[in-house]
């Protein structure tokens, strides 16, 4: 065939299509190296909660505007967002983000402390939002959430990936908590109590990641009961904060008041029985018994309406993203990856659990969303930010022969 002449294969595509599609099913292809379990059962999770948020806000008029899809619709562009958002994490590259962890750090907390100028906004008793035009809201904290992985796994992971020490020494460690004390401390003064004890949660998990001294943890631990007990007798708390607190300890203290959201929660979760009474078709969520029902409370929906086969669906889809990501800590052959990937799992465990468990009693209400389920494009976003970055771990590690 004369040089430079064209040739096409047998089944009709052309070369540069031919090509496009080995590079998509190569072995070393990104397509095959990410881990779809973990993408699929996100996805499902989002899809799940779009119908949720769906059943629990279509017949709320003053919430939806009168348009009974008006939710569903903005939980499926959040969603959307966030898959994009975790595609171009994936295509950026964790090593790439790497070098622009100070960029984003400074810029998370002076996001975070625009909370606390004028441009901040109270919404649900916690001032963590900056209202922006078009009805659209953001809360910053979400993102320090990011931003406290990557900073800390930037200074704890330096040394160690370069081979200049085995592990973190004390003055890493030290400027490491420094770094993550700073939004913390910020967002403690909203205050956001909820969002400090996942990020607490998270400076932990890196810690543990890391290698670090276990005298740093047991301090940690003694520094954050100290803190506890310092913030409830200097009166630190707001008084719906304290509330809570008052509800958990005792659900009977005053069930139409500081109780109610707590003790609806339940009525609604143990009405659905094994099968639940169908989507659309629960009693508690079609009476607007249970507030913020597409956010904070989001579970009970599930409870209610899915049933326990149902809910348990979804506790399983949250555990098949804590064991993928899991095992991409495990696997990875980089010290900063193994922290940013077990930052994450703090993250989504602790924050699962304290959703779930404030719906069921068996924790106070924080204020947090479920992660994929709940309403909430910050959260989505940052969640879907998390799922890039554990991707990009998974699509960058080294393959074996």
């Amino acid at each position: 065939m004369p040089t430079g002449a064209k040739s096409f294969s047998v089944s009709g595509y052309g070369p540069d299509r031919a090509g496009m599609w080995h590079r998509i099913t190569a072995r070393d292809s990104v397509m095959r190296r990410l881990d779809w379990p973990l993408l699929l059962s996100s996805l499902m999770l989002s899809f799940i909660g779009a119908l949720l948020v769906w059943s629990a806000t279509r017949n709320r008029t003053e919430l939806n505007q009168g348009d009974p899809y008006y939710f569903l619709f903005r939980h499926a562009l959040n969603s959307g967002i966030g898959v994009a958002l975790m595609i171009a994490t994936v295509w950026l590259g964790h090593r790439t983000l790497r070098g622009a962890v100070p960029v984003l750090y400074g810029i998370s907390v002076v996001l975070v402390l625009l909370v606390l100028t004028p441009l901040g906004a109270t919404i649900n008793g916690a001032h963590a939002w900056i209202v922006i035009s078009g009805g659209f809201s953001l809360q910053p904290s979400e993102f320090v959430k990011i931003t406290i992985i990557l900073g800390m796994a930037m200074l704890l992971a330096a040394r160690v990936d370069a081979g200049d020490h085995p592990y973190p020494d004390h003055r890493v460690v030290a400027k490491s908590l420094g770094l993550a004390a700073i939004p913390m401390a910020i967002v403690m003064l909203m205050p956001d109590l909820g969002s400090v004890m996942v990020m607490a949660v998270i400076v932990l998990g890196v810690l543990l990641a890391s290698g670090a001294s276990n005298r740093w943890v047991l301090g940690l631990l003694g520094a954050g009961v100290l803190g506890a007990v310092l913030v409830a007798v200097l009166g630190l708390l707001d008084e719906y904060q304290i509330n809570r607190f008052a509800a958990f300890a005792n659900p009977e203290l005053d069930p139409a008041g500081v109780g109610y959201n707590t003790n609806q929660a339940r009525i609604a979760i143990g009405s659905g029985g094994l099968l639940g009474t169908g989507l659309f078709k629960g009693s508690q969520t079609t009476g607007q018994f249970v507030p913020e029902q597409q956010t904070d409370f989001v579970f009970t929906v599930a409870g209610e309406e899915l049933g326990f086969v149902g809910a348990g669906f979804i506790l399983f889809l949250l555990g098949v993203v804590l064991w993928r990501a899991c095992r991409i800590a495990r696997e990875t052959t980089e010290l900063y990856g193994t922290i940013v990937a077990a930052g994450i799992i703090a993250w989504f465990a602790f924050q699962s659990f304290e959703n779930i468990g404030m719906t069921l009693g068996i924790m106070p209400v924080a204020g947090l969303p479920l992660p994929f389920v709940s309403y909430g494009g910050s959260s989505m976003f940052a969640v879907w930010v998390a799922i890039g970055l554990l991707q990009s771990i998974r699509v960058q590690k080294p393959i074996t022969a």
